[in-house]
């Protein structure tokens, strides 16, 4: 259900988002959300060290820089583009975490980059090879973005255990607060915007608001405790999938024979890439025996099982990221 709210998500923001209008729809589905969260999670706000806020100011401004390259990447390429070409991130973000630890990926998962690099090329030009479109561009750099995203979620000590919903909710109003500055300056002003809405499209930044950022928040945290990251990893990975289903069946994309044929390898080298991963393993990252909070169950955490387990959150949309990464460190 998550994979196919989150997969549908691009075409949403496709329909009612213009170059003119990305920063105020922005803020429109952020203000929406940022109260009900807030209520949620006020106990657990209130008791943010500065170190916590400090850190949730660092990864709301990456958060912010995601969803403006995606939404304006969205705007300029089809939202079957748009899904499949953002689950790079799950070949992305463990070539860097190997380029960081010095640690050499396996073939197999080298196999399954160069699967889904290929992928994309087709993808792109599946009407003949030309220049890829800006919108493809944008949304390349959007996954490299989630990728540092990932890794700085990882690596970061301030956030480590930090709640969930705190966490987010500081993401979020930074970058509120980032697009309040940048909206007079920048295309239309979100109140302006909300008073030109359809009824229609009111009800798609709703969509984007309630079920791709609140529901599928609260439906994934109850979820991930009862049953495996293995499961919910590979069910969540489907998200590219829908993306490209719900772009062809609604949206009216046409990627021709080429196109299809690269969707299928980047799901293939995704899929692929993010097995080979969960079968690496190396020594514990320095945190996990020394958080007094932790479960020692024996199951031992890893850089590269760490990744494993995170990876489901790379490929989806970056409002829910830091949630479930700290929910992860935190099992």
């Amino acid at each position: 259900m998550i994979a196919v709210v989150w997969g549908s998500s691009y075409l949403a923001t496709k329909e009612i988002t213009s170059g003119a209008t990305v920063i105020a729809i922005l803020l429109l589905r952020f203000l929406l959300a940022i109260p009900l969260l807030g209520i949620a999670a006020r106990r657990k706000i209130r008791g943010l060290t500065p170190r916590e806020l400090s850190g949730g100011l660092i990864l709301g401004l990456i958060l912010t820089a995601i969803f403006l390259l995606e939404t304006y990447g969205v705007v300029h390429t089809s939202a079957t583009n748009a899904g499949l070409i953002i689950s790079l991130t799950l070949i992305f973000t463990p070539l860097a975490e190997s380029g960081l630890s010095r640690a050499l990926p396996s073939r197999a998962f080298l196999a399954a980059a160069t699967l889904s690099v290929l992928g994309v090329v087709m993808l792109t030009q599946g009407a003949g090879f030309t220049t890829p479109s800006l919108g493809d561009l944008l949304m390349l750099l959007a996954a490299l973005a989630r990728t540092a995203n990932v890794l700085v979620i990882h690596r970061l000590p301030a956030v480590r255990s930090t709640d969930d919903g705190a966490l987010t909710f500081m993401q979020l109003s930074t970058a509120v607060i980032v697009f309040s500055l940048l909206s007079p300056f920048v295309g239309t002003t979100p109140w302006h915007l909300a008073s030109t809405l359809t009824g229609a499209q009111w009800l798609n930044v709703l969509y984007l608001s309630l079920m791709c950022t609140l529901f599928a928040f609260f439906v994934q945290l109850w979820a991930v405790r009862r049953t495996s990251p293995s499961r919910i990893s590979l069910l969540l990975g489907t998200e590219p999938l829908w993306a490209a289903v719900v772009g062809i069946a609604f949206g009216g994309d046409q990627p021709g024979f080429l196109g299809y044929f690269g969707a299928a390898l980047i799901l293939i080298g995704s899929f692929w890439g993010r097995r080979a991963v969960g079968h690496a393993g190396t020594s514990p990252p320095p945190w996990h025996q020394t958080d007094p909070r932790r479960r020692d169950d024996g199951r031992a955490d890893s850089t590269r099982s760490f990744l494993s387990r995170n990876l489901r959150t790379a490929a989806l949309p970056a409002c829910v990221t830091s949630m479930d990464m700290t929910q992860g460190q935190d099992r």
